[in-house]
C-alpha cells in the first residue's frame, strides 16, 4: 500500500515539473554583437587624465586602431559634488555636429551620477581634430563604400567602440557603482545607442533620443542609399543599421521622439522599437524641436532613470491603445498620479515631417484614457498621459485607412 501511494506521489510530481517546464519562459536568442570585440572593449581602456573644471575633468582614452595606427578619444568625466555611498553613471553619446559635452556630463553630474560625455569626430577640447584622432563624423565617412573586411574602419565601428571603452572607463573610476550604468544619446547618439544597448550586457539603463534603424526604409538619408549599389547598400544595414542589434536589447528603454521629426520619421522609429524583445517606454512630443540641448532637456529622462538606477518613482505606463467604433481607449498605471490625458492625431498623408498634428483632450476614468476620434479618415493617432511631475509617456501610433 505505502509503496502504490509513493508511486503515485512521484508520477504527481513529475507532472507538475513537466507542467512547470512547459510554462517556463523560452530563454532570449543570443546578441548580435557584430563586428565588435566585447571581451576587448570591456576591459578599462589606458587613460590620461588633464584639468578639472567644476564637476567634469578632462581624459583621453584609447581609442580603436585606424588603419593601423593607434588612437585617442577626448571626453569629459563628470563626477557628482557629493555622493552616499557609491555613485551610479550614464554614458552620453552626442549626435551629428556635436562634441564631448561638457554641460551635459555637469547636468549628470549635478543629479549625482558620474559621466562621461565623449567626443566621436576624432577631435579634443578645442573642436580641433587630434593628429591621432578616429574617422570624422560627417556623412561621407559614415555611408563610404566598404567592404566585409574594412568595417573596421567605419564611423560607426570606431563610435560604437569609443561608446562601450567609455562604459568600461567610466565603470573603473573610484566611487562609481559599476553596476547601475546606463546610456543614453542624441540623434546619431541615439542611433549609436540603440546599438550599444544591444551589444553592451553590462548596461541597466537605455534612452535613445530622436535616433532609430531602418535608415534604408525611411530617414533624411534616403538620397544616400539611393546612390548605393544594392550589394553596397546591404552591406551598410548588415553592419551597421541598429535593426540588427535592436533585439539584443535586455535593459529598460525610453525612446523618445518627435511627430515631424527631419530625420528619423515616426513609421521607421515604430519598426525599430518594436524589435526590442521586453517592455518600452515611449515618449512622443508633438512638433518635438531637434537638437543637443532639446534632446538632453526633457525630465522623462532624468525620472526614468532614476526608477532603474536609484529607485526612483517611474513614469507613468501606457497600455496598447484599443479601438472600437470612434472610442480610443488605454490602460494607464501609474505611481505618481496623472493629471493630464491628449488625443494626438493627423489626418495628413505624404512625408511625416510635414504632417499638421493635432492635440485634443482626452479623459481619464477607470484606469484608463479615452478619447473620441474625430470622424474624418486617414487618420494617425495616439495618446499621452502627463503625470503630477510634469511628466509625460505615450502610446505607439495606429492608423486607420
Amino acid at each position: 500500500m505505502k509503496s502504490a501511494t509513493r508511486l503515485v506521489v512521484v508520477k504527481l510530481l513529475a507532472l507538475v515539473f513537466l507542467a512547470a517546464g512547459s510554462l517556463a519562459p523560452a530563454q532570449s536568442p543570443p546578441r548580435d554583437t557584430g563586428p565588435w570585440n566585447l571581451d576587448q572593449l570591456k576591459k578599462v581602456p589606458p587613460a590620461t587624465f588633464g584639468a578639472t573644471r567644476g564637476l567634469v575633468q578632462e581624459v583621453y582614452y584609447e581609442g580603436e586602431p585606424l588603419a593601423g595606427k593607434p588612437t585617442r578619444v577626448f571626453a569629459y568625466l563628470g563626477r557628482p559634488k557629493q555622493a552616499a555611498g557609491k555613485a551610479p553613471g550614464m554614458v552620453l553619446v552626442h549626435g551629428g555636429g556635436g562634441t564631448a559635452f561638457a554641460e551635459w556630463a555637469t547636468l549628470w553630474a549635478e543629479r549625482g551620477y558620474a559621466s562621461i560625455a565623449m567626443d566621436l569626430a576624432g577631435c579634443g577640447p578645442d573642436g580641433k581634430r587630434l593628429p591621432d584622432g578616429g574617422p570624422p563624423q560627417d556623412d561621407d565617412a559614415k555611408f563610404r563604400d566598404f567592404t566585409d573586411a574594412e568595417t573596421h574602419r567605419m564611423w560607426t565601428y570606431h563610435a560604437v567602440a569609443a561608446a562601450v571603452r567609455g562604459h568600461s572607463l567610466l565603470a573603473a573610476q573610484e566611487g562609481v557603482d559599476a553596476s547601475r550604468i546606463g546610456i543614453t544619446g542624441i540623434s546619431w547618439g541615439g542611433y549609436l545607442t540603440c546599438i550599444v544597448a544591444g551589444i553592451d550586457d553590462r548596461l541597466k539603463v537605455a534612452v535613445p533620443v530622436y535616433g532609430c534603424g531602418y535608415l534604408h526604409e525611411n530617414s533624411v538619408w534616403l538620397p544616400r542609399f539611393a546612390k548605393m549599389s544594392p550589394e553596397q547598400r546591404d552591406r551598410w544595414v548588415r553592419w551597421f543599421d541598429p535593426s540588427r542589434y535592436l533585439p539584443g536589447v535586455r535593459c529598460p528603454i525610453l525612446f523618445l521622439n518627435g511627430t515631424n521629426d527631419f530625420a528619423y520619421p515616426l513609421d521607421s522609429y515604430q519598426t525599430s522599437y518594436r524589435l526590442v524583445p521586453g517592455p518600452v517606454d515611449l515618449r512622443i512630443e508633438v512638433r518635438m524641436p531637434h537638437g543637443h540641448p532639446q534632446g538632453w532637456a526633457p525630465i522623462e529622462i532624468g525620472l526614468f532613470v532614476d526608477s532603474v538606477l536609484r529607485g526612483g518613482d517611474p513614469l507613468a505606463r501606457l497600455g496598447p491603445m484599443k479601438t472600437a467604433g470612434a472610442t480610443v481607449r488605454a490602460a494607464v498605471e501609474a505611481k505618481v498620479p496623472v493629471v493630464k490625458a491628449q488625443l494626438h492625431y493627423t489626418h495628413d498623408t505624404g512625408p511625416w515631417q510635414k504632417r499638421q498634428w493635432h492635440s485634443i483632450d482626452a479623459t481619464l476614468a477607470g484606469g484608463a484614457v479615452e478619447a473620441t476620434l474625430p470622424a474624418r479618415r486617414p487618420i494617425v493617432y495616439y495618446v499621452s498621459a502627463t503625470d503630477q511631475r510634469g511628466a509625460t509617456v505615450s502610446t505607439q501610433h495606429a492608423e486607420l485607412p
